[in-house]
């Protein structure tokens, strides 16, 4: 059921269907609209969106597309007008009974009202008609349910980004272009409600309070905020009253303290939107900025601009706008040598009036002024070309030059690349559905281009959109401009230039967009200081590695050697190449002024870098098996690239495109991994890298892959490279491995030189640092008698000095193992005189080295064990420990180790001679002592465990043959000295007697 009121009031009822879940429901709509716009709608649903619900969608849906389905009524005030006094009665009394809860309370209000001669009611004559429109003069405007944009907008910024927030925001912008482009003056009354939703955000005082930065999500939206105040000011046919509206409120808040600045938490200043790039004296510096710029700054700055010009009208009103036949002395500026009309203004402003024209709903003017924009940046690019063959001798002589841009293009606010770009290849898109279906794998296709050709009143052009968007965005990435100063500042270069090149990848380059590329790459390389790609860039211009990486790889199938020259020119990263000279700082007023810093504050230095590693890996990568190329290549890499970490992932990358698994390997790229490896160690030899272990076993690997030549080499060259420890416990070892030898197929011969090589190396390290060598050294010595006996005299001379007893032990241990235990008891007795263990160190590591020790000592012989057991008492304090080798050393008769020339004569040594007596005297003393230091803070948990100790004492007392008595003695001494502990003494009392 519809009904229609003479065309300004829609009324119906529509059902949604039953489901499985829930029975149909009917929900009553009512639509108001005026001159083919909505105005107002009611749902009986109660959905809150700012957006329509579904059923007022298909209540409109159904008006218009059966309308002769729609019964028309007369305005209601025309109907009540040829109704009688009777009539009128019942029919409102009948109303008031259909929706007597409804209406009721109103109903009695206004009769109470109209009955009152006072009311303000009765002030008014006539009364309203919903049904019957608006006036002509009335303004109209799409509905915008206002109080649901701010509570949406509140909604999605108190969620910080999180939980698709940031895509809502999104969304309601790309809403508020849509809106700009039907020109529903909608879309700066909803831009409004966003904006003072985002003023209100309490994080902002919070952030301001605390001096912190707004994230990265919120930063960029806020920028999207900007950009669109931009484009709401400069609309072309915006009304004056509007446009000083606009202002007053964008100045409003742009004065509060909380508004965000431009660019982040740094004072950087950049210069007026009205302000093109001044080559005029009269212009200072400081003219040219503005204390504080904020978000806003740049939409409140376009108060100055207009679009009375007539030269600017002529641009975007028509196609074949061309130079006059006769030009006037003030007409030479304005077109070209072609008669093409220019537009002399600063380039992002020139592109904010692109935007503008765009985003209004008017594409094709948008598209002539950028034409008129393009053609003035080639007028630019060949005058600065000029410019600089005149300057090229002195540059070069000098080494290094000025930033002749203000501000970059890439990474501005405004976005004037991306703007040009995007409204170029809008005008070259295929309109077709299909392409923009979503594919199997549920991501979009890209998006299909065609050759436009330019409308131009120039007969012989032949130029198309298409050519011309990559060729602007080829300048501008291209342009030389000095890294702006802060965090998010810095990062937005690197994520608009990332944003840029995502999109010149949708572009499939045909034989004419070559050309172009080809083209503005020889520009780029030939352009001096204006172009980032020049020969000689200020020390603080941002890289071109990113951009480069993407002009090598599109341009390497059609022309390799520019491809190169190009790739190689971008590697340079001055900023850690050298440090300013004089001649960075003496700028012409229009330059921009940088205070020398070795270090600059260059936040993004990390992503540079890896971008540059980047670029380096590409051209690894292309250049496989080109001797010639892979030679420059390195020497580019090893000059410019400064991060160890990044010159190890450089040399892994070319490791593996050398070494397929499916085919040959490429010598000529190993050679260059190698190259680049030992670069890496030479540069982390003397500095401390977590990764250096990693580092030197893949270099072997590496040089073990080139062949034995390498492996030679290294193990020669051992003390550039490597510390004596890696030296000898991962690449000599490595080297005379049976892996090694299995892997490379050596004969005898080469399986020699490498192990005499090693063995030097071997000898040469324990040297230098026998602490940490000495039992490498003796390893790998093994089998040549002479350099094991010069490695095992070099451990013997280092032993004295500052050799731990854990290094000796395990150097003797070695010994003994490899069957010279008389060189081993020399060892391990050294050793012995090297360590302490204190009275209470019964878990010490080194317990079963001294066991060990005493061990031997014992298998050798009566006196070797004479020679060791005052060692062990003058070291060993552990009462513990003590009892264990006298214990083992009554066991077993001494002298079982077998040694030629030697005899053993088979009788247990007794504890009451030499030399066990001397080591039970000591035991004894040490479970005294022990005692006495337990007992001066022993705790009643711990009296069941002391008494197991005095047990283990009293089998130690006992051996002796006064043992009982001497025991007997120590008992009551403690029961004397220690009466106090009565708990304690009474479990002493009762275990002991």
């Amino acid at each position: 059921m519809c009904h229609e009121g003479k065309c300004f009031h829609l009324s119906g009822t529509v059902t949604e269907p039953a489901t499985a879940s829930e029975p149909a429901v009917t929900y009553k709509v009512a639509i108001s609209f005026d001159r083919c716009k909505i105005t107002s709608v009611t749902c009986g649903c109660g959905n809150k969106d700012i957006f329509y619900c579904a059923h007022v969608v298909a209540l409109s849906l159904y008006r218009i597309r059966k309308p002769d389905q729609v019964k028309l009524r007369l305005p209601i005030s025309e109907t009540l007008f040829q109704m009688n006094r009777d009539q009128l009665q019942k029919f409102i009394q009948y109303l008031i009974t259909a929706h007597h809860t409804e209406v009721l309370p109103t109903a009695q209000k206004l009769a109470d009202e109209i009955l009152s001669s006072n009311s303000e009611i009765n002030q008014v004559n006539g009364a309203p008609d919903p049904t019957a429109g608006a006036s002509i003069d009335d303004e109209n405007c799409w509905h915008l349910d206002e109080e649901q944009v701010k509570e949406q907008v509140k909604l999605f910024l108190s969620q910080g980004g999180y939980y698709g927030s940031g895509k809502q925001l999104n969304s309601m912008f790309s809403k508020v272009r849509e809106m700009l482009r039907m020109r529903d003056s909608n879309g700066a009354r909803m831009l409004t409600l966003i904006t003072e939703q985002f003023m209100a955000d309490p994080r902002l005082t919070l952030w301001r309070q605390q001096g912190t930065s707004m994230t990265d999500k919120c930063r960029q939206l806020w920028d999207e905020l900007g950009a669109l105040w931009v484009c709401i000011i400069l609309n072309p046919h915006c009304k004056l009253e509007e446009k000083s509206c606009w202002l007053q409120q964008l100045q409003k808040w742009n004065d509060l303290d909380i508004c965000p600045l431009e660019d982040g938490n740094y004072g950087h200043e950049l210069p007026n939107i009205t302000n093109a790039l001044s080559q005029s004296a009269s212009h200072s510096p400081d003219s040219l900025s503005r204390p504080r710029r904020t978000v806003f700054t740049r939409a409140i700055e376009g108060r100055e601009l207009h679009w009375q010009d007539s030269h600017l009208q002529r641009i975007i009103s028509s196609d074949i706008y061309a130079a006059p036949a006769c030009q006037r002395e003030n007409e030479r500026l304005l077109f070209n040598s072609h008669g093409q009309p220019l537009w002399l203004e600063h380039v992002p402003t020139a592109c904010a009036r692109v935007d503008a024209l765009r985003s209004h709903g008017y594409p094709k003017e948008a598209l002539r002024l950028t034409v008129a924009i393009i053609n003035t940046l080639r007028l630019q690019q060949q005058r600065q070309l000029e410019i600089y063959k005149h300057q090229k001798k002195e540059l070069l002589q000098r080494g290094t030059t000025t930033i002749t841009n203000l501000e970059g293009w890439v990474g501005h606010p405004l976005d004037p690349i991306g703007c040009l770009f995007l409204t170029l290849t809008e005008a070259c898109r295929l309109n077709d559905d299909s392409y923009m279906e979503m594919s199997d794998m549920n991501e979009s296709r890209l998006p299909v281009y065609q050759h436009v050709p330019v409308a131009s009143g120039c007969p012989d052009s032949n130029e198309s959109y298409l050519a011309l968007a990559l060729e602007v965005a080829l300048m501008g990435m291209g342009q030389q401009r000095v890294m702006p100063e802060g965090l998010y500042a810095q990062d937005k270069v690197c994520r608009n230039e990332e944003q840029l090149l995502s999109q010149l990848q949708e572009l499939q380059l045909d034989e004419e967009l070559v050309q172009t590329l080809r083209k503005q790459c020889i520009l780029l390389l030939e352009g001096g200081p204006f172009s980032g790609l020049g020969e000689v860039i200020h020390r603080e211009s941002v890289p071109m590695h990113t951009f480069a990486k993407y002009l090598f790889s599109a341009l390497l199938p059609h022309d390799p050697d520019l491809s190169y020259k190009l790739a190689l020119r971008a590697m340079r990263l001055p900023v850690l190449e050298n440090s300013s000279s004089a001649g960075d700082t003496s700028h012409p007023h229009h330059m921009v002024s940088v205070v020398p810093s070795r270090y600059p504050r260059w936040f993004t230095l990390g992503h540079l870098e890896s971008q540059q590693c980047e670029l380096a890996s590409t051209m690894l990568t292309a250049a496989k098996g080109d001797t010639l190329r892979l030679r420059t290549i390195l020497e580019a890499i090893q000059k410019h690239i400064h991060s160890s970490s990044l010159i190890f992932k450089l040399a892994q990358d070319a490791f593996k495109i050398a070494t397929p698994t499916d085919s040959s390997t490429d010598s000529t790229l190993l050679n260059v991994a190698l190259e680049l490896g030992l670069q890496v160690m030479r540069m982390t030899l003397s500095t401390l890298n977590w990764r250096r272990r990693e580092m030197v076993r893949w270099l072997v690997t590496c040089a073990t892959e080139v062949g034995v030549r390498a492996l030679v080499s290294i193990l020669q060259s051992w003390y550039t490279l490597f510390t004596p420890t890696e030296a000898t416990s991962i690449v000599a070892a490595t080297a005379v491995s049976h892996t090694t030898i299995l892997r490379l197929s050596l004969d005898y011969p080469q399986r020699e030189e490498l192990a005499s090589c090693a063995r030097t190396l071997a000898l040469q390290c324990a040297m230098k640092d026998p602490q940490s060598c000495a039992l490498s050294a003796l390893t790998l010595c093994e089998k040549d008698h002479i350099a094991f006996e010069a490695a095992y005299q070099i451990a013997i001379d280092a032993a004295a000095g500052g050799m731990t007893h854990s290094q000796l032990f395990t150097i003797a241990r070695y010994m003994e193992l490899r069957g010279y235990p008389l060189r081993a008891f020399k060892l391990a007795s050294l050793a012995m005189s090297h360590l302490n263990l204190a009275y209470n160190q019964d878990t010490h590591p080194a317990i079963n080295d001294v066991l060990w020790a005493c061990a031997l000592s014992h298998s050798l012989g009566k006196n070797e064990l004479a020679a060791l057991i005052p060692l062990v008492v003058k070291s060993v304090h552990c009462a513990t420990v003590l009892s264990d080798i006298l214990r083992r050393c009554t066991v077993t008769a001494p002298g079982l180790a077998g040694i030629p020339g030697r005899r053993s004569s088979g009788k247990l040594m007794s504890t009451d001679k030499a030399p066990l007596r001397q080591l039970l005297d000591a035991t004894i003393n040490a479970y005294i002592n022990t005692t006495h230091s337990r007992l001066t803070h022993i705790s009643p948990r711990h009296y069941g465990e002391f008494i197991e100790f005095l047990s283990k004492a009293r089998e130690t007392f006992l051996l002796p043959q006064d043992g009982h008595l001497q025991f007997a003695q120590f008992i009551d001494n403690l029961k004397q000295i220690y009466k106090g502990k009565k708990k304690l003494m009474l479990l002493v009392r009762e275990r002991f007697g």
